[in-house]
């Protein structure tokens, strides 16, 4: 199966990025609202990848390589990590997500040394609850309001994954 991951380019894929950061739906559990010009996306996306630039990967379909979404981990203090992912909505239900997700995870784990690894998700992100289940990471913890956002005062789920866990896409 070919990799759906390469190296996050912001200056390169801004333009296709923009179009997922700047739609309201999929915007919609970020902290920020959408996005609302190419310069903005741009901003964020440097924001968001300066430093961790060896894990900030564009999603492609494997045969072309147009950024189709974004999946990254960070932080990695005692060897836990975070990770984000999105999708554009055209890209989804192919099972791109699920493929590019377990690819960095596989990455975090092996290269990176992760002992464990987290998904910070809004309790109504059903789709992102149901991939990170699907990939094996169980829930950890309910933070009742932790975050304010665009959409206002929000709570998170905390799901983790091990590396000593069974990890459902190398089966």
């Amino acid at each position: 199966m070919p990799s759906l991951l390469r190296a996050l380019d912001v200056d390169r894929d801004t333009a296709a990025l923009h179009q997922i950061y700047s739609d309201e739906e999929s915007a919609r559990y970020l902290a920020q609202p959408a996005t609302s010009s190419l310069e903005e996306t741009h901003a964020l996306l440097s924001s968001w990848t300066k430093g961790w630039e060896a894990n900030s990967w564009a999603i492609t379909d494997g045969q072309s390589s147009d950024a189709l979404g974004r999946v990254s981990t960070y932080g990695g203090d005692m060897n836990v990590w975070e990770i984000g992912v999105i999708l554009h909505p055209s890209a989804r239900r192919r099972g791109l997500a699920r493929q590019a997700t377990a690819e960095a995870l596989d990455i975090t784990f092996e290269r990176d040394g992760a002992r464990r690894i987290f998904a910070d998700i809004d309790p109504d992100n059903i789709a992102s609850i149901r991939l990170f289940e699907s990939l094996g990471f169980k829930l950890e913890g309910h933070m009742r309001e932790s975050y304010e956002t665009h959409i206002g005062v929000r709570d998170a789920l905390i799901y983790g994954l091990l590396r000593t866990d069974p990890l459902p896409w190398r089966a």
